[in-house]
């Protein structure tokens, strides 16, 4: 094919429509597990984290809790892969063998979020929320400074095993917020006057885009490293259920999934599937929650 402006445009054209065939061939999971939030600037500040809303019952006047107490923020990260063909392949028509290659360039854009977003709820022993504590830990402060009445509560199992993680998926702001500032894009650096033509002979794809990954509230979520078995599982479930407000009003959590990695998969088929426990008594804890995989886990 002879290098030009025209041909150029086509075989871009070509290697779009693989990047996006990549792309869709993508059934994503994050979803699942975090709240999208459209970003329109460098970073966001979650202003509003410190508050659970809860109703009360109005006596007196209102009790007004601030929406902008947490200085909790979250900056836009810049993301990209990128690749290059000679031109001489172009001229000896041999483009045809990076077709797949653009494919995979579109299926690694697509799974990017997935990678980052359950790396997120992984890293949740380690990574600070809005309350300057690690997203799962055993010191959350609960309650009014004003009062003294501020205690400690605990939304993590310690342990050495493979995390498992137990989390209330039935509210709007869920564990892990995805915000997105600009979604992947395929763009080209291809004319025939680029430098990277003129002076390397190098013609170049690639994709980019903007978005990070936080933490939305930590009573929804509860992170373990203990063994995952029913004893574990029920006192997990039981202290989520017990999580209050600050002023002392129960939130209504009841975990609706477990969260796993492969190396958990079989103990969490025989903890929720199973018809009878290891004991061959009948299974008491089947059912009570749904199951979520994720290879990005582990």
């Amino acid at each position: 094919m002879e290098i030009t402006r025209q041909n150029i445009a086509n075989l871009t054209q070509g290697f779009k429509t693989n990047f996006m065939a990549g792309f869709a061939g993508v059934t994503p999971t994050y979803q699942q597990i975090c709240t999208e939030v459209q970003s329109t600037t460098s970073e966001e500040v979650y202003a509003w984290l410190n508050s659970f809303p809860r109703m009360r019952e109005w006596i007196g006047a209102r009790v007004i809790n601030s929406l902008s107490q947490s200085q909790y923020k979250i900056a836009n990260r810049t993301w990209e892969d990128t690749v290059s063909l000679p031109t001489e392949k172009v001229e000896d028509d041999q483009y045809g063998l990076y077709a797949k290659p653009m494919e995979g360039l579109g299926q690694a854009a697509a799974e990017h979020p997935d990678e980052l977003v359950w790396a997120q709820l992984a890293n949740g022993f380690t990574g600070e929320c809005f309350d300057g504590q690690t997203f799962f830990d055993n010191d959350h402060p609960v309650g009014e400074k004003a009062k003294n009445n501020v205690v400690s509560v605990s939304n993590m199992q310690a342990g050495a095993g493979p995390a498992w993680f137990l989390v209330d998926l039935r509210r709007p702001l869920r564990p892990i917020i995805f915000q997105q500032r600009r979604a992947a894009r395929f763009i080209s650096k291809t004319k025939v006057d680029d430098d990277n033509v003129f002076f390397d002979k190098e013609l170049i794809w690639g994709a980019d885009a903007r978005y990070a990954t936080g933490y939305g509230f930590w009573q929804v979520a509860f992170g373990s490293k203990a063994e995952l078995n029913s004893d574990n599982f029920n006192a997990a479930r039981t202290a989520m259920q017990q999580f209050t407000n600050d002023h002392g009003a129960k939130l209504g959590i009841k975990p609706t999934h477990l969260v796993i990695g492969p190396s958990n998969s079989k103990a969490a088929r025989q903890l929720l599937t199973a018809e009878y426990g290891t004991n061959g008594a009948s299974n008491v804890d089947k059912g009570l929650v749904e199951v979520i995989e994720s290879p990005w886990l582990e």
